[in-house]
């Protein structure tokens, strides 16, 4: 194996000072990897791109002190050019580079605007980091002739699969600029394997990741590896589409992902971290980054003795450990730095999971987190989930966080488990509310209501310890202090209205909504599909 490589995703809101990344560096070298990617999109300060310069971005000088002190260690960019763009396109200056106006997360492969800002931005890139390997994204450019140009493009196109054709055009030029540079191109492959006309299209010198978080991604990194591609097989923790983290998920993904390495003689590994936002805390999840250094480290041992295919899963399984039939290996590391961290990560990373929703292993990101921050309506989880989590499965939920917080031992322990009982919290005592509201008793239901403005205060602290301990998300402390404004106007509504002054009783559920209006009774904004259009 050529390649050791954990990814952060720095580009989800995270704002990671120079000590901060000086961590991360130190631990991926203590932990075995050969390199730590960084995840980017719009969170450093391209030069040619000042327009895109948020609060708290990764800075050019950032990453060539971080390059003096690693010298032993890779720090590779991964930066995207047409797809997960979104941090461009929704600025004033970047909308002009949008597949579509305020939709998606795709830039316009026909905007000659947006290929100069391409090879500026890898001009940047090349002329800040000296890694050999340059990752220019590629993936999940599902928008692709959307726009009228582009459209225009995939119709007259006399090719068999035009998309293709037009996804080659675009990264070809832009995979050829890294080379002529003397760096090696990295992509990610989900495009390739969907348009598969692509891989005759560019070089064979890009190093294809093969991203697979739920299922083994041999068969994909064979057919890459049959297309003359070397290839880094790639598994993730999942932080993502959890309430904090799903834990044997990630650990039987990372095993996977290495038994897939063994059996196909691949080019590498990297394991994926993807969105600490939404009250994630990186150094939460740091013992799973090392843990799969090790893992990582052990098959890398038995690469070097030629053990491959067949014989070598045996070997992983029987005695380097790599797919065992319990995957426990992630919680003792946890454990090896104290006792009550593993139990904690048990509690939180296993046993919640087994509750059922809205904390089961899914594919898609956690609907608790979205529906109590990331809309702006705290009420939205309420509206969703109040029938599980006002019941059984809301008691068995308090319980295990309160033993959580009892075993965390740690700062970040204690902010990803205040989040989630938070969450159950403020559903649980929004359904009491609504039940006095129901049966006319507003005072009440103000009353009720009153206290979850204490739930947001002190996850407004959370986030701000998190950011300041970590650089995590600042957006975090600005959606509490939104849930806790939106909660107040509720609450006025709830006083304004509650007693019938307008004839009718508007539900609970349209009270509570953004688009409440007094006196439409219909709700037109909900019967009208027309009328509820974004923004």
């Amino acid at each position: 194996m050529k390649l050791s490589m954990w990814m952060l995703d720095i580009a989800r809101e995270q704002c990671p000072t120079l000590d901060h990344l000086r961590r991360y560096c130190r631990l991926s070298m203590e932990s075995g990897y050969d390199a730590i990617g960084l995840y980017l999109e719009h969170r450093f300060a391209y030069p040619s791109a000042p327009w895109a310069h948020g609060v708290g971005c990764v800075t050019p000088d950032m990453i060539r002190k971080l390059q003096r002190e690693f010298k032993e260690l890779q720090i590779v960019p991964f930066i995207n050019l047409l797809g997960h763009f979104e941090g461009m396109l929704y600025t004033e200056y970047g909308k002009r580079f949008a597949e579509e106006r305020l939709r998606g997360l795709q830039a316009c492969a026909s905007n000659p605007e947006f290929v100069s800002l391409c090879e500026a931005m890898i001009d940047d890139t090349l002329a800040c980091f000296s890694s050999e390997l340059i990752h220019i994204g590629g993936d999940e450019t599902a928008q692709m002739g959307k726009c009228p140009v582009c459209k225009d493009k995939l119709a007259s196109s006399t090719a068999q699969d035009p998309k293709a054709e037009l996804y080659g055009e675009h990264f070809k030029p832009l995979i050829e600029r890294v080379t002529k540079a003397g760096r090696r191109p990295g992509m990610w492959a989900d495009m390739f394997l969907e348009h598969p006309d692509v891989l005759s299209i560019v070089q064979k010198n890009t190093l294809m990741f093969d991203w697979n978080y739920h299922s083994s991604g041999e068969a994909t990194t064979r057919k890459l590896m049959v297309a003359g591609f070397d290839v880094v097989c790639c598994p993730t923790l999942h932080i993502y589409n959890a309430t904090w983290c799903h834990v044997p998920e990630s650990e039987k993904n990372v095993r996977q992902a290495l038994a897939d390495v063994q059996a196909c003689n691949a080019y590498g590994f990297c394991l994926t971290t993807w969105e600490c936002g939404l009250f994630g805390a990186y150094d939460s999840v740091l013992p799973m980054v090392e843990a799969s250094g090790r893992m990582a480290r052990e098959n890398d041992e038995l690469l070097q003795k030629n053990v491959v295919g067949d014989s070598a899963v045996n070997e992983i399984a029987g005695s380097a450990g790599i797919l065992p039939a319990d995957t426990v290996a992630f919680v003792q590391t946890y454990a090896e730095h104290d006792p009550a961290y593993g139990e904690f990560a048990d509690l939180m990373g296993t046993k919640l999971q087994t509750l059922g929703a809205p904390f089961a292993y899914t594919g898609i990101r956690s609907s608790l987190k979205c529906r109590l921050l990331l809309y702006g309506n705290p009420f939205l989880a309420w509206h969703h989930h109040f029938k599980e989590l006002s019941g059984e499965t809301g008691n068995k939920a308090m319980a295990l966080f309160e033993e959580a917080l009892q075993k965390a031992p740690n700062e970040e322990a204690k902010g990803v488990t205040i989040f989630a009982r938070s969450a159950v919290e403020f559903v649980r005592i929004a359904e009491q509310a609504r039940q006095f509201y129901s049966i006319g008793q507003p005072a009440e239901a103000v009353a009720k209501l009153a206290l979850t403005r204490q739930i947001f205060d002190d996850l407004s602290k959370v986030a701000k310890k998190t950011h300041e301990r970590i650089g995590g998300s600042l957006a975090d402390i600005e959606r509490c202090r939104v849930a806790k404004e939106h909660v107040e106007k509720v609450i006025r509504r709830i006083r304004d209205y509650g007693d019938g002054s307008l004839g009718y009783l508007p539900a609970f559920e349209v009270l509570t909504s953004h688009h409440f209006m007094p006196h439409d009774q219909a709700s037109w904004w909900v019967i009208n599909r027309w009328g509820n259009e974004q923004p």
